[in-house]
């Protein structure tokens, strides 16, 4: 523990039911983030060991991704049992341990939900694929093939290849959107929403706050099976699958974003209702609709409270003027919608190397971050500026980098464990060699390292952290204004009675703006925080933000 940690109990937030909108979470990779039993996998006990490091940050909440009982073909998210923690990562008692000292704490805890599939060894599959006259026989989605035995149709798999698996038992194809070993469950089947909406309550009744919905536009399949459509090239983009995986070459009409998914939505919302502060966040993956779908899924109170897209996930260099248009077609699409942002997650390449930030650019987009209008998700590491780790081909755990290496590495460069000392080759992670190396690079990026300079990102996110939880504004405010003025974005923040002007100078060379009209106070000097000058303009060094209050 040290000496930053807070363990006084948020009590503020504990009351509030409307807690999630403007929250800050902390998203965990339970295999990667603390090995309590020296087996070289991370696991709910090393979690719990680390919560005082959560704690200092000021996070409100943490999100865990999958540790249920699995085959780990998809590293967890492809689930055998919903209801047991597997055995690598602990027991129920340690996750009830888990739950109750993050509280003590102040943090909400939110689980990953993988609703749309399962494992092929999660007993409903394993019954489901045994005949075509079981119980469950229409759990999940099979269908004939064409006369000359071909899939029913052309969909593809996210992981490469046809999403159709022949199986010679019912002789029959089922669609996987994933890999083989993650069958689709069959929602048009009343029986399987029952079932999962059952999943939901078991975990609520444990204590869980919420919970990240996997791939929530993925879980409704067209009932006629039509065939998408193929999908211009110049429409296409690399925003959720590499430019060369075969999926981008299809308008994914039909195999996901079906609006009877809206329905099942507000199922699962009427459940969250009955525990009054739960909440849920959901992944949208769609490369061409991510955010209008967002709008259709979070706009209303009987939905999703609040889900992110991937165009802050994507490669495209996050400019002002791609900031402004991104944040402008969430007005247009998605007004009453509430969007989660991050810059970095288990999924994708983490954004220090994918933008090839340097230091202060780092600084920036940490207080960009905490001033946007929505929610604010980070990842482990990120509070530490970790870049992409460098996994070697021979080291590589994930089926998809398998799959499309050397175009694609995979997922696995951001999922290497967390650094907690520098004292060894495996940062105080494990006593036993890691099931993914340690990067060298991060060893003297350490929490330990950092927390001895004062300089260090670490204590940047502390601070613009705490700079979000002190302005209102910043939390749940609207925004207007939004402008690219060259390098520089600008707009404006509103709740109550506060107005807060933030400035971000998004490049390596000095910029200037005029400021708006009226009266401004410099805030967030702690932060970096340039000052408006008396001539009325704002004049901002290299990666510089502003932040100043209207008087």
């Amino acid at each position: 523990m040290n000496a930053h940690t807070n363990l006084t109990p948020r009590l503020d937030k504990a009351q509030d039911t409307d807690w999630w909108r403007g929250a800050v979470i902390y998203q965990i990779y339970p295999r990667s983030y603390q090995d309590s039993n020296g087996d070289g996998i991370g696991d709910l006990l090393g979690i719990t060991q680390r919560l005082p490091h959560i704690a200092s940050l000021g996070v409100d909440a943490i999100w865990i991704s999958p540790f249920f009982t699995s085959p780990m073909k998809d590293f967890g998210y492809d689930v055998s049992d919903y209801c047991d923690v597997d055995p690598m990562f602990g027991s129920l008692a340690d996750f009830d341990a888990l739950v109750s000292t993050a509280h003590q704490l102040g943090i909400k805890v939110l689980i990953d939900l993988v609703l749309s599939h399962t494992s092929d060894e999660h007993p409903w599959f394993k019954e489901s694929r045994a005949s075509r006259d079981n119980p469950r026989a229409d759990w999940y989605v099979w269908a004939d093939p064409k006369e000359d035995g071909t899939p029913p149709n052309n969909w593809l798999s996210i992981f490469g290849g046809p999403a159709w698996h022949w199986d010679a038992r019912r002789e029959q194809y089922y669609l996987h959107n994933f890999l083989v070993e993650q069958p689709d469950l069959n929602f048009h089947n009343p029986d399987v929403q029952t079932a999962l909406l059952d999943v939901v309550r078991f975990w609520l009744d444990r204590g869980v706050d919420g919970f990240r919905l996997d791939t929530i536009n993925f879980y409704v399949h067209d009932a006629e099976l039509r065939s998408n459509p193929a999908l211009p090239k110049e429409k296409r983009n690399a925003n959720i699958a590499p430019s060369v995986n075969p999926y981008n070459h299809q308008e994914h009409l039909y195999s996901k974003n079906r609006p009877e998914n809206l329905e099942f939505l507000k199922k699962f919302r009427a459940l969250l209702d009955e525990y009054p502060g739960s909440t849920c966040v959901g992944e949208v993956g769609d490369a061409q609709r991510g955010l209008e779908i967002m709008g259709e899924y979070t706009q209303g109170d009987d939905k999703a409270h609040m889900c992110y897209a991937f165009e802050f996930l994507a490669k495209d260099q996050l400019t002002a003027t791609r900031v402004v248009e991104v944040l402008s077609k969430v007005d247009e699409v998605a007004a009453d919608g509430w969007a989660c942002w991050a810059f970095s997650n288990h999924d994708v390449m983490r954004h220090v190397s994918r933008w090839d930030l340097p230091p202060a650019a780092q600084r920036l987009y940490a207080t960009l971050m905490m001033s946007l209008r929505g929610s604010a998700c980070i990842y482990q590491g990120e509070e530490l500026g970790l870049p992409e780790a460098d996994v070697a081909f021979e080291d590589l755990q994930d089926p998809y980098g398998i799959e499309f290496w050397p175009e694609f590495k995979g997922r696995d460069g951001c999922r290497t464990p967390m650094v907690w000392e520098p004292s060894n080759q495996n940062g105080g992670f494990s006593s036993h060699a890691p099931w993914l190396p340690v990067s060298h690079d991060h060893l003297n990026r350490s929490v330990s390292a950092q927390e001895e300079d004062p300089a260090a990102l670490l204590h940047h996110y502390r601070r613009a952290i705490a700079f979000r939880r002190t302005h209102p504004a910043l939390v749940k405010g609207g925004h207007s204004g939004l402008k690219a003025d060259g390098n520089v974005l600008s707009f404006t923040r509103t709740h109550g009675g506060q107005t807060l002007f933030c400035a971000f100078n998004m490049s390596d060379q000095p910029g200037t703006i005029d400021m708006p009209k009226g009266t401004w106070l410099q805030v967030g000097t702690e932060l970096g925080s340039a000052a408006p000058q008396a001539d009325g303009k704002l004049h901002l060094g290299p990666w510089q933000p502003a932040l100043a209050l209207k008087a």
